[in-house]
């Protein structure tokens, strides 16, 4: 049987998960929890084959599901870490990996795609949801990145609604450098307007969808 921690900061997410999941043979649901904080407690106490862990975990205490990772892993090593997102951007995957996760699935994947990676990641196995092992794919094959950080900045700034004054106040820049900056970030994505440059950005897996 393999037992497992749910750790969401949705309670409907969880419920979900749990009904799931309680549902398929050979699993168990040992815990659930919205927090890192009592997600690292729990790790601790009922020492999970799989922990089911969102990325993001939204403003509770304990830091988000990336820097959880890290701290469950350190109290209790070997324990199998699936990722559980909504989103598969390149830096979401690489950040996942890095911090010793064994699993990434998107939540809008099959069902069976996520029981395939409970079971592959309690094997001792690495298992990623097809969009994100291209991600991953892409990211190792071309490590350089495509946007700067501060091109970066400024598409995600672009995506809030942000005209140029307001980008410029917000990283401190003058508006003529926030125009250059466009420039260059229209000239690698291939685009000629705001609302193409956030679409393919978000495409691309360089900002994370709104």
């Amino acid at each position: 049987m393999i037992s497992i921690l749910i750790v969401d900061d949705h309670a409907v997410v969880r419920a979900g998960l749990l009904a799931l999941l309680d549902g398929e043979p050979g699993f168990t649901v040992a815990g659930e929890c919205g927090d890192g904080d009592t997600a690292v407690r729990l790790a601790q106490r009922l020492r999970p084959d799989v922990v089911l862990m969102d990325v993001r975990l939204g403003a509770g205490p304990g830091g988000d599901g990336i820097d959880t990772t890290r701290r469950i892993l350190t109290a209790v090593p070997g324990t199998g870490i699936v990722v559980l997102t909504s989103y598969g951007s390149q830096d979401a995957v690489m950040r996942a990996i890095e911090a010793g996760a064994r699993g990434y699935v998107l939540k809008a994947g099959e069902p069976e795609e996520l029981f395939r990676a409970v079971r592959t990641v309690a094997a001792g196995g690495m298992t990623l949801a097809p969009g994100a092992a291209e991600r991953l794919i892409s990211r190792v094959s071309d490590p350089e990145p495509l946007l700067s950080d501060r091109e970066t900045q400024v598409v995600r700034l672009l995506a809030r609604g942000h005209n140029n004054r307001d980008i410029a106040a917000a990283l401190f820049l003058s508006e003529a450098t926030i125009k250059t900056h466009l420039v260059r970030i229209y000239r690698k994505l291939g685009t000629g307007n705001r609302v193409s440059t956030v679409a393919e950005a978000t495409r691309r897996g360089l900002i994370e969808p709104g």
